[in-house]
Protein backbone atom coordinates (compact mmCIF):
# COMPACT_ATOMS: atom_id res chain seq x y z
CA UNK A 1 0.00 0.00 0.00
CA UNK A 2 0.85 3.84 -0.85
CA UNK A 3 1.90 6.15 1.97
CA UNK A 4 -0.38 8.56 0.25
CA UNK A 5 -3.09 5.80 0.39
CA UNK A 6 -2.47 4.51 3.81
CA UNK A 7 -2.45 8.32 5.03
CA UNK A 8 -5.79 8.76 3.56
CA UNK A 9 -7.07 5.60 5.12
CA UNK A 10 -5.61 6.35 8.39
CA UNK A 11 -6.91 10.56 8.48
CA UNK A 12 -10.50 9.18 7.51
CA UNK A 13 -10.17 6.04 9.06
CA UNK A 14 -10.20 8.08 12.41
CA UNK A 15 -12.83 10.56 11.79
CA UNK A 16 -15.05 7.94 10.59
CA UNK A 17 -14.47 6.07 14.23
CA UNK A 18 -15.21 9.26 15.62
CA UNK A 19 -18.42 9.73 13.21
CA UNK A 20 -19.18 5.84 14.42
CA UNK A 21 -18.89 6.66 17.85
CA UNK A 22 -21.07 9.61 18.42
CA UNK A 23 -23.52 7.57 15.87
CA UNK A 24 -23.80 4.31 17.84
CA UNK A 25 -24.24 6.40 21.15
CA UNK A 26 -20.92 4.47 22.67
CA UNK A 27 -20.16 8.58 23.15
CA UNK A 28 -22.32 11.75 23.50
CA UNK A 29 -21.14 14.75 21.10
CA UNK A 30 -20.63 16.89 24.24
CA UNK A 31 -17.46 14.67 24.13
CA UNK A 32 -16.78 15.49 20.99
CA UNK A 33 -16.98 19.25 21.97
CA UNK A 34 -14.84 18.54 24.89
CA UNK A 35 -12.11 16.89 22.93
CA UNK A 36 -12.13 19.54 20.42
CA UNK A 37 -11.53 22.18 23.07
CA UNK A 38 -8.67 20.56 24.24
CA UNK A 39 -7.08 19.97 20.86
CA UNK A 40 -7.53 23.48 19.50
CA UNK A 41 -6.73 24.91 22.90
CA UNK A 42 -3.99 22.57 24.39
CA UNK A 43 -2.75 19.72 21.55
CA UNK A 44 -2.48 21.77 18.53
CA UNK A 45 -0.92 25.43 20.06
CA UNK A 46 1.78 23.06 21.52
CA UNK A 47 2.63 21.77 18.28
CA UNK A 48 2.91 24.60 15.92
CA UNK A 49 4.45 26.46 19.21
CA UNK A 50 7.17 23.43 18.69
CA UNK A 51 7.18 23.62 15.10
CA UNK A 52 7.78 27.44 14.82
CA UNK A 53 10.63 26.78 17.50
CA UNK A 54 12.47 24.36 15.64
CA UNK A 55 11.55 24.97 11.88
CA UNK A 56 13.35 25.64 8.67
CA UNK A 57 10.33 26.23 6.65
CA UNK A 58 12.47 24.62 3.00
CA UNK A 59 13.51 27.47 2.00
CA UNK A 60 10.03 28.63 1.03
CA UNK A 61 8.66 32.02 0.65
CA UNK A 62 5.44 32.84 2.62
CA UNK A 63 4.68 35.49 0.61
CA UNK A 64 4.79 33.44 -2.79
CA UNK A 65 2.96 30.59 -0.95
CA UNK A 66 0.18 32.78 0.17
CA UNK A 67 0.05 34.72 -3.49
CA UNK A 68 -0.93 31.27 -4.57
CA UNK A 69 -3.30 29.98 -1.71
CA UNK A 70 -5.00 33.08 -1.61
CA UNK A 71 -5.83 34.25 -5.29
CA UNK A 72 -7.32 30.40 -5.57
CA UNK A 73 -9.35 31.40 -2.90
CA UNK A 74 -10.49 34.27 -3.64
CA UNK A 75 -11.69 32.99 -7.70
CA UNK A 76 -13.16 30.43 -5.49
CA UNK A 77 -15.17 32.63 -3.25
CA UNK A 78 -16.32 34.63 -6.24
CA UNK A 79 -17.25 32.39 -8.33
CA UNK A 80 -19.65 30.95 -5.52
CA UNK A 81 -20.60 34.21 -4.50
CA UNK A 82 -22.14 34.65 -8.05
CA UNK A 83 -23.56 30.78 -8.30
CA UNK A 84 -25.24 31.47 -5.27
CA UNK A 85 -27.00 34.81 -6.53
CA UNK A 86 -27.25 34.81 -9.97
CA UNK A 87 -27.96 31.11 -10.47
CA UNK A 88 -29.80 30.16 -7.02
CA UNK A 89 -31.50 33.94 -7.00
CA UNK A 90 -30.07 33.81 -3.02
CA UNK A 91 -29.51 37.01 -1.51
CA UNK A 92 -26.26 38.55 -1.62
CA UNK A 93 -25.25 38.04 1.88
CA UNK A 94 -26.17 34.08 1.97
CA UNK A 95 -23.58 34.76 -1.14
CA UNK A 96 -20.92 35.69 1.37
CA UNK A 97 -22.05 32.77 3.32
CA UNK A 98 -21.36 30.19 0.04
CA UNK A 99 -18.30 32.10 -0.59
CA UNK A 100 -16.79 31.61 2.21
CA UNK A 101 -17.99 28.09 2.85
CA UNK A 102 -16.54 27.10 -0.60
CA UNK A 103 -12.78 28.68 0.13
CA UNK A 104 -12.52 28.12 3.23
CA UNK A 105 -10.34 24.84 4.14
CA UNK A 106 -9.98 22.94 7.61
CA UNK A 107 -6.56 23.59 7.61
CA UNK A 108 -6.57 22.60 11.69
CA UNK A 109 -8.25 20.06 12.98
CA UNK A 110 -7.66 17.85 9.26
CA UNK A 111 -4.85 19.70 7.55
CA UNK A 112 -2.53 19.35 10.17
CA UNK A 113 -2.45 15.60 10.99
CA UNK A 114 -3.35 15.19 6.96
CA UNK A 115 -0.15 17.02 6.46
CA UNK A 116 2.05 15.42 8.38
CA UNK A 117 0.88 11.77 7.66
CA UNK A 118 1.67 12.80 3.84
CA UNK A 119 4.55 14.99 3.67
CA UNK A 120 5.95 14.73 7.10
CA UNK A 121 7.49 17.57 8.83
CA UNK A 122 8.62 19.34 6.05
CA UNK A 123 5.06 19.74 4.94
CA UNK A 124 3.66 20.73 8.29
CA UNK A 125 6.26 23.57 8.32
CA UNK A 126 4.94 25.03 5.19
CA UNK A 127 1.51 24.51 6.26
CA UNK A 128 2.01 26.62 9.58
CA UNK A 129 3.12 29.62 7.24
CA UNK A 130 -0.72 29.22 5.96
CA UNK A 131 -2.50 28.48 9.23
CA UNK A 132 -0.56 31.40 11.02
CA UNK A 133 -3.30 34.04 8.60
CA UNK A 134 -5.69 31.84 7.13
CA UNK A 135 -8.56 32.50 9.97
CA UNK A 136 -7.95 36.19 10.49
CA UNK A 137 -7.87 36.75 6.87
CA UNK A 138 -10.80 34.88 5.58
CA UNK A 139 -13.21 35.69 8.86
CA UNK A 140 -12.08 39.44 8.32
CA UNK A 141 -12.77 39.53 4.83
CA UNK A 142 -16.42 37.72 5.17
CA UNK A 143 -16.98 40.58 7.82
CA UNK A 144 -16.27 43.72 5.61
CA UNK A 145 -18.11 41.84 2.30
CA UNK A 146 -21.24 41.20 4.83
CA UNK A 147 -21.55 44.57 5.51
CA UNK A 148 -20.74 45.83 2.13
CA UNK A 149 -23.86 43.52 1.17
CA UNK A 150 -25.99 43.50 3.78
CA UNK A 151 -29.72 44.81 3.70
CA UNK A 152 -30.00 45.38 7.39
CA UNK A 153 -32.55 43.13 8.75
CA UNK A 154 -34.44 43.43 12.11
CA UNK A 155 -33.16 41.47 14.59
CA UNK A 156 -29.98 40.91 12.97
CA UNK A 157 -26.81 41.12 14.47
CA UNK A 158 -24.96 44.21 13.37
CA UNK A 159 -21.71 44.15 11.43
CA UNK A 160 -20.03 46.18 14.39
CA UNK A 161 -20.83 43.94 16.62
CA UNK A 162 -20.07 40.91 14.37
CA UNK A 163 -16.15 42.68 13.96
CA UNK A 164 -15.50 43.51 17.57
CA UNK A 165 -16.64 39.68 18.62
CA UNK A 166 -14.16 38.51 15.65
CA UNK A 167 -11.53 40.60 17.50
CA UNK A 168 -11.90 39.22 20.74
CA UNK A 169 -12.01 35.72 19.41
CA UNK A 170 -8.51 36.32 17.45
CA UNK A 171 -6.38 38.03 19.42
CA UNK A 172 -7.06 35.43 22.37
CA UNK A 173 -6.95 32.27 19.80
CA UNK A 174 -4.62 29.34 21.07
CA UNK A 175 -3.68 28.98 17.71
CA UNK A 176 -2.16 32.45 17.45
CA UNK A 177 -0.65 32.46 20.53
CA UNK A 178 0.92 28.98 20.01
CA UNK A 179 2.29 30.40 16.73
CA UNK A 180 3.46 33.86 17.96
CA UNK A 181 4.75 32.56 21.13
CA UNK A 182 7.03 30.13 19.13
CA UNK A 183 8.03 33.01 16.96
CA UNK A 184 9.09 34.87 19.77
CA UNK A 185 10.58 31.98 21.60
CA UNK A 186 12.78 31.49 18.37
CA UNK A 187 14.04 35.13 18.31
CA UNK A 188 15.56 35.02 21.55
CA UNK A 189 17.70 32.11 20.23
CA UNK A 190 17.27 30.50 23.58
CA UNK A 191 17.24 26.61 23.55
CA UNK A 192 14.15 25.05 25.15
CA UNK A 193 14.94 23.21 28.42
CA UNK A 194 14.78 19.85 28.15
CA UNK A 195 11.44 18.86 30.61
CA UNK A 196 9.68 21.35 28.73
CA UNK A 197 10.53 20.06 25.86
CA UNK A 198 9.26 16.39 27.14
CA UNK A 199 6.01 18.22 28.63
CA UNK A 200 5.29 19.43 25.21
CA UNK A 201 6.14 17.09 22.87
CA UNK A 202 3.94 14.30 25.32
CA UNK A 203 0.88 16.93 24.33
CA UNK A 204 1.81 17.51 20.87
CA UNK A 205 2.47 14.20 19.65
CA UNK A 206 -1.41 13.31 19.85
CA UNK A 207 -2.54 16.67 18.66
CA UNK A 208 -3.30 14.87 15.04
CA UNK A 209 -5.44 11.62 16.35
CA UNK A 210 -7.17 13.67 19.01
CA UNK A 211 -8.31 15.93 16.50
CA UNK A 212 -9.36 13.84 13.68
CA UNK A 213 -11.61 11.64 15.88
CA UNK A 214 -13.00 14.93 17.60
CA UNK A 215 -13.94 16.29 14.52
CA UNK A 216 -15.52 12.82 13.69
CA UNK A 217 -17.63 12.98 16.85
CA UNK A 218 -18.27 16.66 16.05
CA UNK A 219 -19.62 15.82 13.09
CA UNK A 220 -23.23 14.08 14.39
CA UNK A 221 -23.74 17.70 15.19
CA UNK A 222 -24.32 18.37 11.56
CA UNK A 223 -26.55 17.11 8.67
CA UNK A 224 -27.70 17.67 5.34
CA UNK A 225 -31.06 19.97 5.67
CA UNK A 226 -32.02 21.13 2.24
CA UNK A 227 -29.94 23.03 0.14
CA UNK A 228 -28.85 19.87 -1.92
CA UNK A 229 -27.89 21.45 -5.12
CA UNK A 230 -26.72 24.14 -4.21
CA UNK A 231 -24.14 22.86 -1.49
CA UNK A 232 -22.67 20.17 -4.21
CA UNK A 233 -22.21 23.05 -6.11
CA UNK A 234 -20.01 24.75 -3.94
CA UNK A 235 -18.39 21.55 -2.75
CA UNK A 236 -17.65 20.84 -6.06
CA UNK A 237 -15.85 24.51 -6.16
CA UNK A 238 -14.02 23.65 -3.52
CA UNK A 239 -12.94 20.08 -4.22
CA UNK A 240 -12.12 20.64 -7.39
CA UNK A 241 -12.26 24.10 -8.77
CA UNK A 242 -9.67 25.58 -5.69
CA UNK A 243 -7.12 23.34 -5.61
CA UNK A 244 -7.04 23.25 -9.66
CA UNK A 245 -6.27 27.46 -9.36
CA UNK A 246 -3.91 26.68 -6.82
CA UNK A 247 -1.89 24.46 -8.87
CA UNK A 248 -2.01 26.49 -11.25
CA UNK A 249 -1.13 29.59 -9.31
CA UNK A 250 1.87 27.53 -7.97
CA UNK A 251 2.79 26.59 -11.27
CA UNK A 252 2.89 30.37 -12.48
CA UNK A 253 4.61 31.84 -9.20
CA UNK A 254 7.56 28.85 -9.78
CA UNK A 255 7.10 27.65 -6.30
CA UNK A 256 9.30 24.82 -4.38
CA UNK A 257 8.14 21.25 -4.62
CA UNK A 258 7.36 20.86 -1.35
CA UNK A 259 5.81 24.27 -1.04
CA UNK A 260 3.34 23.74 -4.08
CA UNK A 261 2.56 20.30 -2.73
CA UNK A 262 1.05 21.73 0.53
CA UNK A 263 -0.71 24.65 -1.26
CA UNK A 264 -2.38 21.92 -3.40
CA UNK A 265 -3.63 19.68 -0.55
CA UNK A 266 -4.51 22.55 1.52
CA UNK A 267 -6.65 24.08 -1.10
CA UNK A 268 -8.29 20.42 -1.79
CA UNK A 269 -9.69 19.85 1.89
CA UNK A 270 -12.90 20.59 2.79
CA UNK A 271 -14.90 23.25 4.25
CA UNK A 272 -13.98 24.06 7.92
CA UNK A 273 -16.90 23.79 10.78
CA UNK A 274 -16.29 27.99 11.15
CA UNK A 275 -18.59 28.31 7.86
CA UNK A 276 -21.42 26.74 9.81
CA UNK A 277 -20.04 29.09 13.16
CA UNK A 278 -19.47 32.10 10.81
CA UNK A 279 -22.79 31.44 9.17
CA UNK A 280 -24.60 30.91 12.56
CA UNK A 281 -23.04 34.91 14.09
CA UNK A 282 -24.70 36.42 10.31
CA UNK A 283 -27.92 34.81 11.37
CA UNK A 284 -28.29 33.38 7.58
CA UNK A 285 -27.59 30.35 5.53
CA UNK A 286 -27.09 27.87 8.55
CA UNK A 287 -28.56 25.23 6.99
CA UNK A 288 -26.39 25.82 3.48
CA UNK A 289 -23.40 25.92 5.33
CA UNK A 290 -23.75 22.46 7.09
CA UNK A 291 -25.39 20.75 4.12
CA UNK A 292 -22.34 21.66 2.02
CA UNK A 293 -19.86 20.89 4.66
CA UNK A 294 -20.88 17.44 5.30
CA UNK A 295 -21.33 16.99 1.50
CA UNK A 296 -17.36 18.47 1.36
CA UNK A 297 -16.11 16.51 4.22
CA UNK A 298 -17.62 13.44 2.60
CA UNK A 299 -16.26 13.49 -0.68
CA UNK A 300 -12.86 14.65 0.34
CA UNK A 301 -11.43 10.97 0.96
CA UNK A 302 -11.63 10.64 -2.74
CA UNK A 303 -10.84 14.20 -4.08
CA UNK A 304 -8.21 15.01 -1.85
CA UNK A 305 -6.14 11.93 -2.51
CA UNK A 306 -6.98 12.55 -6.38
CA UNK A 307 -5.25 16.23 -6.01
CA UNK A 308 -2.43 14.49 -4.22
CA UNK A 309 -1.92 12.61 -6.88
CA UNK A 310 -1.54 14.99 -9.56
CA UNK A 311 0.29 17.38 -7.40
CA UNK A 312 3.04 14.30 -7.18
CA UNK A 313 3.02 13.95 -10.64
CA UNK A 314 3.38 17.80 -11.93
CA UNK A 315 5.32 18.63 -9.31
CA UNK A 316 7.39 15.62 -8.14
Amino acid sequence: MSPVVETILFVFGLVALGYLAGLSGYLKTGVGDALTEFAVGVALPLLLFRTMVGADFQGSSPWALWAAYFAAAAITWSAAHLTMTRVFGRDSQIGVVGGFSSAYSNLVLLGIPFMLGVHGQAGFEVLSLLIAIHMPAMTMVSIILFDAFGHRKAGRIGAGEIFRAFTRRVLPNPLMIGILGGVLWRLTGIELPPLAVRLIDSLADIAGPLALFAMGLGLRKFSISGNILPSAVLSLLKLFVMPALALGAALLLDLPPMTAKVAVAAASLPSGVNSYLLAVQFGTGQGLASTQMTIATACAAVTTAFWLMVAQIVFG
